[in-house]
Formats: C-alpha cells, structure tokens, sequence
C-alpha cells in the first residue's frame, strides 16, 4: 500500500491550496481518512479527517477554511485549504486506516509529508 501526497507549496496569506493523498494497492476497504500536519517545533496535530460515509471533523483552527473530503471510487482524499493564514504554515501528511483483506486488522497508513508555506 502506498499514499501518495501532493499539492503543497509556497502560498500568501489569504491564499488556497489544495492537497491531494491518493491511496494504492492491494486494499479491501478504506475507513477514516484524514490529514495531519507538525510545524516546527510543535507536535504533530490532527487537521481534518472523513470518514468512508462521508462525515467530517476538523481542529477548531481550521473550521470554516478548510474542507476535506474523498473519492471513494478513487481513494483518494482531498484537503482544500482556504484563507490561509501564516500560522498554516507546516508539513502536512495523510492518514488512512484500511484493511488489506475483508477479516485482516486495521491497519493505519501514512503518507510523505508536503511542505505547506504561508508567507508574504
């Protein structure tokens, strides 16, 4: 299984970006999908996540800028970033937990970060 992550880069303030994570492999089914991001210095904080039947929930710094949603034929999920702020400013990483097989374990998944810059 892979995560492949995408769409990070330089952005000013007010901005948009949109990150993309695109899950490969061998999988039976995907359950929650989310995204993280650690800044420097600080601990790894959860983001956004969304669950397979479509409900979502996100750290109150981000509500009503950032929507997150999937693509279940596709598995993919995508993190739409609005009115960005410099305090944005962090690696973001995907996050998926998945079965490989209908009665294997969950197994949580994660992607490479990408580089997500708020500045003038």
């Amino acid at each position: 299984v892979q995560l492949q992550a995408s769409g990070g880069g330089l952005v000013q303030p007010g901005g948009s970006l949109g990150l993309s994570c695109a899950a490969s492999g061998s999988i039976f089914a995907i359950f929650a999908m989310g995204w993280y991001r650690q800044a420097p210095g600080k601990q790894r904080e959860l983001v956004a996540t969304i669950t397979s039947g479509g409900n979502a929930n996100y750290v109150d710094s981000v509500k009503g800028r950032f929507t997150i949603s999937r693509d279940n034929a596709k598995n993919t999920c995508i993190l739409q970033m609005n009115s960005l702020k410099p305090e944005d400013t962090a690696v973001y990483y995907c996050n998926v937990y998945l079965k490989l097989r209908a009665y294997s374990a969950l197994q949580e998944y994660w992607g490479q970060g990408t580089q997500v810059t708020v500045s003038s």
